[in-house]
């Protein structure tokens, strides 16, 4: 299938594909054949697709040979809960690197996907030669840190209480009825977004459920929601994703030059951290890398979508 992005009136044409492992797991992934020197190696984050780097592609893609990968348990990749491990998926990754991509790359990944950049940068060998890390919950998603994080309250959290439930409605549903934002902020109107969304979903079969009258950040959420696994969530839920890896052992591995991007936090009246880390354990990760730029902003968790000019800069630095 090919997706085309407009540009300087010029058309350029992504195409997605999928690659095979001796293991028959498969990772698909959309690649723009620059000849520029180096590729990109783009690594999104948890419930999007590869898709979600829309809007930077075409900037991205004047200087750079790209590859966008679906992570496992999303898009058209592999959804085998064997997989959803930081060493099974990082290590995946870097096969792809080496026999999919095979010359000098940098890695970027958002979120979730940050986390699994640090592992292709600190393990890939010498054709990882840089590494952009977009907001990933360095040392916040860690057994002590995680239970007092936005994340863990609203998302998985909730997660871990739909599959434990009898699904009486769809997930977009459920997670409007109990995530914390809508606790903290809309109290009063979660009921009927939530009723909307159940609405919505049994009227739109496989169609992400889109609230028109709601800001963008709000349905951005759900846009790829119906080709994730809720069981990658789960591994967030029990620590089981990270398997044992100490994140200050992974910042301290990566070798290569890399820049960390990091939306300062803030805080809920109670202590709760509203944000992928907070400012200190993303100074502490950068310290442990060593060579290491960190871009301090305030900005939405997702700096490539709603901040595209930073991170477009912020990959480019690494040209």
């Amino acid at each position: 299938m090919n997706i085309g992005f407009t540009m300087d009136k010029k058309k350029q044409v992504f195409e997605e594909k999928q690659a095979t492992l001796d293991d028959g797991s498969v990772i698909n992934y959309a690649e723009y054949p620059n000849s520029g020197k180096k590729a990109l190696l783009l690594i999104h984050g948890q419930s999007g697709a590869w898709q979600d780097y829309g809007r930077v592609l075409p900037a991205l893609s004047k200087d750079w040979h790209i590859f966008a990968v679906d992570c496992y348990g999303h898009g058209g990749s592999s959804h085998n809960d064997a997989k959803y491990y930081l060493d099974v998926s990082g290590g995946d990754l870097i096969w792809f690197v080496k026999n999919i991509i095979g010359k000098e790359t940098v890695v970027s990944g958002h979120s979730s996907g940050g986390l699994l950049a640090a592992y292709v940068a600190a393990y890939g060998g010498d054709l990882v030669v840089g590494a952009v890390l977009e907001d990933p919950p360095v040392f916040s998603t860690e057994q002590g840190n995680f239970e007092n994080s936005f994340a863990y309250h609203d998302t998985y959290k909730t997660l871990h209480e739909y599959n434990q439930s009898e699904k009486t409605e769809c997930w977009e549903a459920y997670y409007m009825r109990n995530c914390l934002w809508g606790r903290l902020y809309m109290p009063s109107a979660m009921k009927g977004l939530a009723n909307y969304a159940e609405k919505y979903s049994r009227k739109n079969p496989g169609k992400p459920v889109r609230y028109f009258f709601m800001p963008e950040s709000i349905n951005f959420m759900f846009l790829y929601t119906r080709h994730y696994d809720l069981q990658f969530g789960e591994r967030f839920y029990d620590y089981s994703w990270h398997n044992g890896i100490k994140h200050e052992t992974l910042m301290k591995d990566i070798s290569v030059p890399a820049i960390f991007l990091h939306a300062k936090a803030s805080y809920t009246d109670d202590g709760i951290l509203m944000a992928a880390s907070s400012n200190e354990q993303a100074r502490r990760a950068v310290e442990l890398i060593g060579d290491c730029e960190l871009i301090e902003l305030s900005s939405n968790h997702n700096i490539h979508r709603f901040n595209a000019k930073i991170f477009i800069a912020g990959i480019n630095k690494m040209k």
